[in-house]
């Protein structure tokens, strides 16, 4: 069984720091906020899901660095953004394996959607000094397949309705969210 944790943040700048000594999964919700994010695997074997979700306003910035201090562990960082208007969304995505960890794991997916023309950025970096390690990065800027738009409208959907079920998938993407404890941010999707 895992630990799960919920961060919702709403117009804010904010620090976090986590030293993760048990199978954890975490779920951040950000709206409009600039968050910095340090996390420790400090135990030997732990597992770290870190599923990050944010709507952006004005210029802000995400920054997450998650060190592997152990032999034998796991990070797996989702993060996905979606700028709303024409601002500045930037995404620091650090992995660090240092040479004295073996068989970790450190893998990473960003996306940002740009809902006009906002400029984002995603810096995806990968600090591995060992080899034995798989270790992963992927990153995507754009917008809503046209394919997927054209789909959903070709099953009677609206250009809006198909615009919203989209966002929901990309920014609610988790099966076992407890929806309670992001209801901020769902009223926030509303708005879009």
């Amino acid at each position: 069984m895992s630990k799960v944790l919920y961060v919702v943040d709403s117009n804010e700048k904010k620090k976090y720091q986590y030293n993760i000594t048990e199978d954890t999964i975490i779920y951040h919700f950000s709206i409009n906020s600039s968050c910095e994010v340090d996390i420790n695997l400090v135990t030997e074997g732990v597992t770290l899901y870190y599923y990050y979700n944010n709507i952006n306003y004005d210029n802000n910035r995400f920054s997450i660095k998650v060190t592997h201090l152990k032999n034998h562990t796991h990070s797996e960082l989702f993060n996905h953004g979606v700028n709303v208007g024409l601002k500045k969304l930037d995404y620091y995505v650090d992995g660090i394996v240092p040479k004295t960890s073996s068989e970790c794991v450190c893998n990473q997916e960003n996306q940002i959607i740009n809902l006009k023309n906002g400029k984002s950025t995603i810096c995806p970096i990968l600090l591995i000094d060992n080899y034995d390690v798989d270790s992963n990065h992927g990153a995507y800027i754009g917008k809503f397949s046209e394919d997927k738009l054209f789909y959903l409208m070709s099953r009677g959907l609206t250009f809006e309705e198909a615009n919203r079920l989209l966002l929901n998938g990309f920014l609610i993407n988790m099966d076992s969210v407890d929806l309670n404890e992001i209801r901020l941010f769902i009223e926030e999707i509303e708005k879009i």
